[in-house]
């Protein structure tokens, strides 16, 4: 049930995430460049806005990839490993996408 719970939770939060992230992104009045994203990112708000999104992303797709495993039979016997496995990327995917986004500062 958790694994339901999760899913439902993380899908409602990629709605608004993503549609936060299309509209400043992608919709911005004016022209976008690599100096407006440089601003925006320079905004400790946006930095951790960026890093609950990734954080929402990832948590869905594990949870996804997880409930998958489970349904699928032939894969009993790996079950502990393809999930261990699955949830180690994603910790190394968080950790690395974070690290990314705390590293845009400007000068």
């Amino acid at each position: 049930m958790r694994v339901f719970v999760m899913q439902r939770l993380t899908a409602v939060a990629l709605v608004l995430f993503l549609t936060l992230h299309m509209i400043v992104v992608h919709y911005p009045p004016g022209h976008l460049d690599f100096s407006r994203v440089m601003e925006r990112l320079a905004n400790p708000v946006w930095k951790v806005i960026d890093i609950l999104f990734l954080l929402a992303v990832l948590i869905h797709a594990l949870t996804g990839a997880y409930a998958v495993l489970m349904d699928v039979e032939r894969v009993t016997p790996y079950k502990r490993m393809l999930v261990g496995t699955a949830v180690l990327l994603g910790l190394i995917a968080f950790a690395y996408g974070t690290a990314t986004i705390l590293a845009f500062n400007t000068f």
